[in-house]
């Protein structure tokens, strides 16, 4: 499998990292405007292949992306850079749309020239409206998004500590957007087949004080790894290749990840079948209807956002 990685920044980085332990690719590119950046990457992460499963990772120019099953966009300015750390800011990742727009307009062309039939996975910030804007670009609809696939876990992991258990024994899931206004769906959280609503309350704990500390921990997660580390990567890493897995294994697993929703005439993160297509169908959750309210209002955001960047507006968007 060869696996075409556009940015080696941090998340660029750390998702051929991942990619190279997992084992499931036989060659991964690593194309960056900083070719010398590129090229240290995967001098750096070659070095240690000889004792993990056997890839071959180099640095290339978009010519080299020929032949990739699957290219994966990390190029853009980050939340750091871009002044979206500010816990009260309601845009949060949306902030930075306007510059990686500009990414994309260099970066999604040159792919689909070189790759044609190469699945786009938008793992950018912020994720949703990209992916829109990439569909556009590229004139097809093999584009998706990691999403709330990571908030997804976040939440599991964060529900798990507060109760003690295992996360891969926590079933719960985010959905609508990677951002400020994502849906979590208390509604079905569940842990060894009890709700964790009645888990809350059975034990005596406010069950709104119990929502809005979880919800604040995964809302802002990205936040607290980058006043330590400066950047978030490593889960994101860890996330997007196990993403690249399944779409190049054809595994058809059941992940929350962003798509185009004709439904709602713009991409949300929804559960879905996951192929080597990119998303081949939706599951439509069960939603209570706070969370149905929740999802309607993330949508009408996203639509109202992602419209100003598309030729012709509102009517490109279910363009393809």
């Amino acid at each position: 499998m060869k696996l075409g990685i556009i940015g080696a920044g941090a998340v660029g980085a750390a998702v051929a990292m991942a990619v190279c332990g997992r084992g499931h690719a036989c060659q991964i590119t690593l194309v960056d405007k900083n070719a010398a950046r590129a090229k240290g990457v995967a001098t750096d992460l070659r070095y240690g292949v000889p004792v993990s499963p056997l890839v071959d990772v180099e640095a290339g120019d978009y010519e080299a992306l020929v032949g990739a099953e699957l290219v994966i966009v990390t190029a853009g300015i980050n939340e750091q850079a871009g002044g979206a750390t500010d816990r009260s800011d309601p845009l949060g990742r949306l902030r930075l749309l306007d510059a990686n727009v500009k990414v994309f307009e260099d970066v999604i062309p040159r792919v689909v020239a070189v790759a044609p039939d190469a699945p786009i996975l938008v793992v950018t910030n912020p994720p949703e409206p990209l992916v829109d804007v990439a569909r556009a670009l590229a004139g097809h609809e093999r584009v998706l998004s990691t999403s709330t696939f990571l908030d997804t876990l976040r939440f599991r992991v964060h529900l798990g500590e507060r109760f003690g258990v295992s996360p891969a024994s926590v079933n719960a899931q985010v959905i609508g957007e990677h951002g400020t206004a994502s849906v979590f769906l208390w509604s079905t959280a569940g842990i060894g087949g009890v709700r964790v609503l009645d888990a809350v309350r059975d034990r005596g704990i406010p069950i709104d004080d119990f929502r809005r500390s979880v919800e604040e921990d995964v809302r802002f997660a990205n936040i607290t790894i980058i006043e330590g580390i400066g950047a978030s990567q490593y889960g994101i890493g860890i996330v997007t290749a196990r993403l690249a897995e399944i779409i190049v294994r054809d595994e058809r697993a059941i992940v929350p990840v962003g798509s185009y929703q004709a439904r709602y005439g713009v991409t949300l993160s929804l559960p879905t079948v996951v192929g080597s297509s990119g998303a081949v169908e939706v599951l439509w959750p069960a939603l209570s209807d706070d969370e149905q309210r929740a999802l309607d209002a993330t949508a009408a955001r996203l639509k109202d956002v992602v419209k100003h960047y598309l030729p012709g507006g509102e009517q490109a968007i279910g363009a393809g």
